[in-house]
């Protein structure tokens, strides 16, 4: 069995023990936040990972494409060149955070000690994600599935001890809730470090090469700084995301509170159980990264295409299952949240949402292995401009309401695992089906 499969299995064991884990968080934050509490808490969430996107620089894609690339001589420089980087990265984005965040209206309605949480994010994303990239990068995945199980074993934990021994109010709930999130941060933080630290001794004890720094710092950027557009670009999109469902559900006539509670019902009931199977296409997200680019750096591009067949196999063999699922069983499945019948009709319809998504996340790490960022980065950008365009049309419309959003989010989604795939064999010369239309793989400057 070799790295490819032994990766994916590994970490898909691991992300599914972690993902069920997941799944009882969110069913402890929906009993304890209720309707309006987990409303509130889904909205402020997309705003803190924005914040945590930019921190992290996307070096965990960067230094992983990096030392798959690259001999293993040139490791230790590269690593050295990225901490020195990181750092400085770390100091300015903690400072713009003290700055700005207390002018940021988004934290207005809720705790204040919730700034608090956001800068001290921070610095522990940041360092996280050097080591996080250079585990990835060598393929030793199962450090990485055990910081994936820590982090969401010690935030059940946490919820659990504080929930069941007091009562707070909605607001404090609230805050307790994101300081358990960001102290499981902290736990994966020390984990993966300590044992980047020790793996970085055995690295620096033998030989190696060193490389200048703007070498390096020129490597990992172009590949960081288009990652980072896209993931902040993501991460704005889903930051903006609760603001326009509310106020699209509003011009249809509904009212404040019932839109925040339908927003919560939507992503923090139907979204949870949808996106549990992609536990799967996160873990094939992670492994084919490095793969595709060590693949497609050394010119073998049937290899880069056989792993693309082995990811879309993958995809259909679960995917299609689990949306079946969903769909038959959506109502005992959204009862184990809320007793709420419209929770299961929104899972019911997002569907194709769930299943595009799956095919999205594999179809995205060959996009950045093949050194094709800016397209899957203009990619996202046409897929939300059509999906946010569709929603204001078709939800503000007082016979659709939150259907007609359910619409767009799915439109959105199969228009960009379309442009992915396309732009993919286009880039690799085969046609629609991968087979071979040219003889030979084309090559494009990008």
């Amino acid at each position: 069995m070799n790295r490819f499969v032994k990766g994916i299995i590994l970490l898909s064991l691991a992300a599914f023990f972690a993902e069920c884990l997941e799944f009882v968080i969110n069913m402890i934050l929906a009993r304890e936040l209720g309707e309006h509490g987990m409303g509130l808490y889904m909205s402020v969430l997309p705003s803190i990972f924005l914040v945590v996107v930019i921190a992290s620089l996307e070096l965990p894609v960067s230094i992983s494409k990096f030392i798959a690339e690259s001999n293993s001589r040139l490791h230790e420089s590269m690593l050295k060149h990225a901490f020195q980087m990181t750092a400085v990265c770390t100091v300015f984005s903690t400072a713009i955070a003290v700055i700005i965040l207390p002018f940021i209206p988004v934290f207005d309605s809720y705790h204040p000690l919730i700034r608090g949480i956001v800068i001290g994010m921070i610095p522990a994303v940041a360092f996280t994600s050097i080591a996080r990239g250079y585990f990835m990068g060598v393929q030793e995945m199962g450090k990485i599935a055990i910081a994936n199980g820590l982090k969401k074993i010690f935030q059940l934990v946490g919820l659990f001890l504080f929930f069941q021994w007091y009562s707070f109010s909605l607001h404090t709930s609230v805050l307790i809730s994101l300081f358990v999130l960001f102290a499981s941060e902290v736990v994966v933080f020390v984990y993966l470090y300590s044992q980047f630290l020790l793996a970085r001794r055995a690295v620096a004890e033998g030989r190696h090469v060193h490389l200048r720094r703007n070498d390096v710092l020129k490597r990992l950027l172009t590949v960081s700084i288009p990652t980072t557009g896209l993931r902040i670009f993501h991460a704005i999109a889903n930051a903006i995301e609760p603001f326009l469902v509310k106020g699209t559900l509003l011009a249809a006539g509904v009212s404040s509170t019932a839109a925040i509670d339908q927003f919560g019902m939507l992503s923090g009931v139907a979204m949870t159980i949808g996106f549990f199977p992609a536990f799967i296409a996160h873990s094939l997200m992670v492994v084919m990264i490095p793969s595709i680019s060590e693949s497609y750096a050394y010119q073998q591009y049937d290899k880069v295409i056989k792993r693309i067949k082995q990811a879309i196999l993958i995809t259909l063999l679960y995917g299609i299952p689990s949306v079946l699922v969903m769909y038959h069983f959506a109502e005992p499945l959204t009862h184990l949240f809320f007793d709420s019948i419209k929770a299961a009709l929104y899972l019911k319809l997002l569907w194709p949402y769930f299943l595009f998504h799956f095919f999205v996340m594999p179809l995205q790490a060959c996009l950045i292995g093949i050194g094709l960022v800016k397209d899957a980065f203009y990619h996202n950008v046409w897929a939300s401009i059509v999906s946010f365009l569709m929603m204001y049309l078709f939800g503000s419309m007082e016979s659709l309401q939150m259907v007609g959003i359910i619409l767009a989010m799915n439109t959105g989604m199969i228009l960009l695992t379309a442009l992915h795939y396309i732009t993919i064999c286009k880039q690799l010369g085969v046609s629609l089906f991968l087979t071979n239309k040219t003889g030979v793989p084309t090559i494009e400057s990008r």
